[in-house]
């Protein structure tokens, strides 16, 4: 017989991946190619669960807020997903949404690879669930203004959180 949590447990915005592990050191494959870090450089697969009835989009944001500059690192960001759509694959581009520019200046995933000796950095990965079928921003946008933007219409998000560190 479910609890009354369990029931409530059921039905929370949840974000999962097959890769990631929350609070966990992230694979290889999400580690940068280049700046002398030597990863795959792909974005991990993600699916999420249980989106507010009244969802009308997504947006998926990979950010670091260890990095040493203001505002953190973006890595990554996917916004006007449909609502229909709950997952994406390892490396995988989503044809009718939307991947602006990151702080690496280029669009799509940029994985990590924090300066040596800075300690464990924080990679959050996270899916937010959006009041509106399409963001008013444009693919060249910076970053934060695109944050902010995903932020003003968030009615839901969830987080898994990778960790990378360079000795």
């Amino acid at each position: 017989m479910s609890s009354a949590l369990d029931m409530v447990q059921e039905n929370i915005f949840k974000l999962s991946s097959n890769e990631l592990k929350d609070n966990d050191t992230l694979p290889n494959a999400q580690v940068y190619n280049g700046y002398g870090c030597k990863g795959g450089n792909v974005s991990p697969q993600l699916k999420w669960v249980n989106p507010p009835e009244n969802t009308k989009s997504f947006a998926i944001v990979c950010h670091d807020p260890d990095a040493p500059r203001q505002n953190g690192w973006y890595h990554w960001l996917v916004i006007n997903i449909p609502k229909n759509v709950n997952s994406i694959n390892q490396g995988e581009k989503i044809s009718s949404a939307t991947e602006t520019v990151t702080d690496f200046e280029t669009t799509g995933f940029g994985g990590a690879c924090p300066p040596v000796g800075h300690g464990i950095h924080h990679y959050n990965f996270t899916v937010y669930a959006l009041d509106v079928e399409t963001l008013d921003v444009k693919q060249t946008d910076k970053p934060l203004l695109v944050h902010n933007e995903i932020k003003k219409h968030t009615i839901a998000k969830s987080t898994i959180t990778g960790l990378f560190e360079r000795k």
